[in-house]
């Protein structure tokens, strides 16, 4: 994320209102554009349906559908992102931008494959018709590299291209559909392919500035898991991440707010909207870090590291230290007061609209609602002091903190379903959340205080080599590759010997040929003499 912060500082060291909001709009659709994509097509499309004349039934079933392929791509992806992330830039800093493509298809190899047996195996008993489990596979497929793509995005400076393609994929879903509608053909089956094709083009486009970016390819598409084994804990953090976010809603589909659509697919509808309208307030926090924690935080940072590496001395050493700390307590406290605004005001005009409109919430919505908006304020401030620790490779601590969030979360929900009234479902992500913040914010405070110690004592003099199940793996598909690779060699030479063989017999054919016509003209030519 480095790599985005410095590079938005350029925009933001402009001046105007329209380039500060030129900025921060760069910034959302940066971070959180395919996110919101999904949300607005998601929205988008059951007000498509409604309009198409559809059934609720068939339009509660699309809703479960796509949220089902949206939940099972995130899922799966989040074991991967973090680590891949940690690849790529370790690439970038070691000058070898030519490795970064090969572990962007190793890896999507790797998820498409688990990914699509384990969601087929779930769709074929599902019990929807077989054209539904069909798209529902092909979407979950298309989530999932546009997922991995905006991990390697954070290395491009096109901002433009990004914002552009977000747009244009977004129009063309929308059109589409309205152009159904009007044809009188928006069947749930079409309207499911018109989000299927939005987030297509917005894969293939997002692709093309990768290749643009990093053009060339070298080394092995496994190599990167290598990484999975030396930074095992970055995969379990993102997994955690992932199970603390969106567990809690699952559970919530075998509770007594559960209604069964179809099939195996449920949903919780008075506590599935009001998370999703609560989780639009932590936008501000998601922003608010890449813009203002990292564009003023990051130079600190840097500085600080830099002076380690070329020798600075101990006062200047002590001078950065105060300052890089200064200056993240600062940008860490204007992120909590930004989001503590932005929940209140989510609380409040979140209320009066579910109150005013005709959407049937009712006082259990409106009471879910408002514990989520709490509990997403307080994990998008946790989440931010989360990824601090990262910055400082405080592994364990974003470990700790990442897997009481998990667990607290699942355990105090599934306590709730047990054990509470309906009137407090929410309060279990809450509590998760909370946990998640008091553990990573006495986690920090604890390390910044032996910060030089950590980076002189406990690093390795020389590099653990670490040998794990997916250095295994690595090492037997990488041997595999090099088998594949020369008997591809062994083909193509044993090809260019046979066109050399056969360019020699030509040239020997063509040879005795232009022999015996000379022989023919000695023999003409004697004949002449005599």
């Amino acid at each position: 994320m480095a790599g985005i912060g410095f590079s938005l500082k350029r925009l933001f060291s402009k001046k105007g209102v329209f380039a500060l909001c030129k900025a921060y709009g760069y910034a959302g659709i940066i971070c959180a554009g395919p996110m919101v994509l999904g949300v607005i097509l998601l929205s988008g499309m059951a007000l498509v349906a409604r309009l198409a004349g559809v059934s609720s039934h068939e339009r509660e079933l699309m809703n479960s559908m796509l949220t089902y392929s949206l939940l099972w791509s995130l899922t799966v992806t989040s074991w991967f992102n973090m680590v891949i992330t940690r690849y790529a830039s370790d690439m970038l800093y070691e000058d070898k931008p030519d490795r970064v493509m090969p572990s962007f298809y190793g890896s999507l190899s790797i998820m498409l494959t688990v990914g699509a047996v384990l969601y087929g195996i779930f769709l074929h008993f599902s019990g929807v018709p077989l054209i539904y489990r069909l798209e529902c596979l092909w979407f979950s497929l298309v989530l999932m590299v546009v997922w991995t793509e905006t991990v390697y995005l954070t290395a491009l400076k096109d901002y433009k291209g990004i914002v552009l393609a977000f747009a244009i994929s977004l129009m063309i879903g929308f059109i589409i559909a309205l152009v159904l509608v009007i044809l009188g053909h928006a069947t749930i089956s079409a309207l499911m392919l018109c989000v299927i094709v939005s987030y297509g083009i917005l894969m293939v486009w997002y692709y093309k500035l990768l290749l643009d970016y990093f053009p060339t390819c070298r080394g092995s598409k496994f190599t990167f898991l290598r990484w999975l084994d030396k930074y095992r804990s970055l995969a379990l953090i993102g997994g955690f991440v992932n199970i603390g976010l969106f567990a809690h809603l699952v559970i919530m589909y075998f509770g007594p707010l559960k209604v069964q659509v179809q099939g195996l697919f449920y949903g919780a509808p008075a506590h599935d909207v009001p998370a999703l309208l609560a989780f639009f307030s932590i936008l501000i926090t998601t922003i608010n870090f890449v813009t203002s924690v990292e564009v003023r935080f990051y130079p600190k940072y840097r500085n600080y590291y830099s002076l380690f590496n070329d020798n600075g001395s101990i006062r200047d050493i002590e001078q950065a230290n105060t300052e890089m700390i200064s200056v993240l307590r600062r940008e860490l406290t204007y992120a909590g007061h930004k989001q503590f605004v932005c929940t209140v005001m989510f609380v409040v005009f979140g209320t009066f609209f579910m109150e005013s409109t005709s959407m049937g919430f009712g006082d259990l919505s409106i009471g879910i609602f408002r514990f989520q908006c709490a509990g997403y304020g307080i994990y998008a401030i946790a989440n931010s002091i989360m990824l601090i620790l990262l910055y400082f490779q405080d592994y364990f601590g974003a470990l700790l903190g990442t897997f009481a969030f998990a667990s607290i979360s699942v355990g105090a929900t599934v306590f709730s379903i047990l054990y509470l009234p309906v009137t407090l479902y929410g309060l279990g992500f809450f509590f998760g959340g909370l946990c998640f913040y008091l553990i990573v914010w006495l986690r920090l405070e604890w390390y910044v205080k032996r910060l030089p110690y950590y980076l002189l004592c406990r690093q390795a003099v020389v590099p653990d080599l670490e040998h794990g199940l997916f250095t295994s793996l690595c090492n037997v598909l990488d041997a595999r590759q090099e088998r594949l690779e020369e008997k591809a060699r062994l083909r193509l030479e044993k090809k260019a010997d046979k066109r050399r063989e056969s360019v020699y017999m030509h040239l020997q054919e063509e040879m005795d040929e232009s022999l015996n016509h000379i022989d023919e003209i000695s023999k003409h030519l004697e004949e002449m003499k005599r």
